[in-house]
């Protein structure tokens, strides 16, 4: 297990400023890309409802992160989500990804306008093509929260997030979003699922591009 380190101010002495280099298993997420064929499983009065969804998904590099002596590499991330033949958004989402290279730990924040900010960790090898983050409600680190009328009649509990990247350079997810629905006595697994495909290559981060 990793130790934190006992002097929690200073920061490294030297730090290197090209983000896209120091990414490790979130490198090949960097870029715009598009997803066709998403398939999210959602609550509706009557149970769940299946539907069709169009994804375009933005991950842009940011500068290094300094928390004294911690150091993150990440990128910031929308992600916007219609369904087809319909123009008003089914979803819309952003945050950052981090990585820290020090201790393998993976970060996404979460802030989606319906009035809800999450935040789900994960481990994995710098190298890593399959990793999983996990969100659990009531966790000082990587827990949830809602505003009043979401606490009080869909309580996210539990979100994780399964990422896998292809030998085509393409990247996919699944994810679980594990809701106590006011009045009901069973969980609701609220999943969504999808393929993207890389329609536009990443901006270096603004330190790389101030230097040039």
């Amino acid at each position: 297990m990793y130790e934190f380190p006992t002097d929690i101010f200073t920061e490294p002495d030297e730090v290197d400023p090209d983000t896209l280099r120091n990414l490790g298993p979130l490198a090949p997420l960097a870029g715009i890309w598009e997803g066709q064929r998403g398939l999210d499983v959602h609550l509706v009065e009557e149970g769940s409802k299946k539907e069709a969804f169009y994804e375009r998904y933005e991950l842009q590099p940011i500068d290094p992160q300094l928390n004294g002596p911690q150091l993150l590499y990440g990128l910031r991330y929308w992600t916007h989500v219609l369904r087809p033949n319909r123009p008003a958004t089914f979803h819309d989402q952003v945050g950052y990804w981090l990585w820290e290279p020090a201790t393998g730990m993976i970060i996404q924040t979460h802030t989606i306008p319906r009035g809800q900010v999450a935040m789900a960790i994960g481990h994995a090898a710098a190298d890593a093509r399959t990793f999983e983050l996990e969100c659990v409600f009531g966790s000082p680190t990587n827990g949830t929260c809602s505003n009043p009328f979401l606490d009080h009649a869909k309580k996210t509990i539990e979100f994780r997030i399964t990422v896998d990247i292809h030998d085509d350079g393409s990247w996919s997810y699944e994810q679980d979003t594990v809701l106590r629905i006011r009045g009901r006595d069973e969980l609701f697994h609220h999943t969504d699922r999808n393929r993207l495909h890389k329609v536009a290559e990443p901006t270096p981060n603004w330190l790389m591009r101030s230097s040039t």
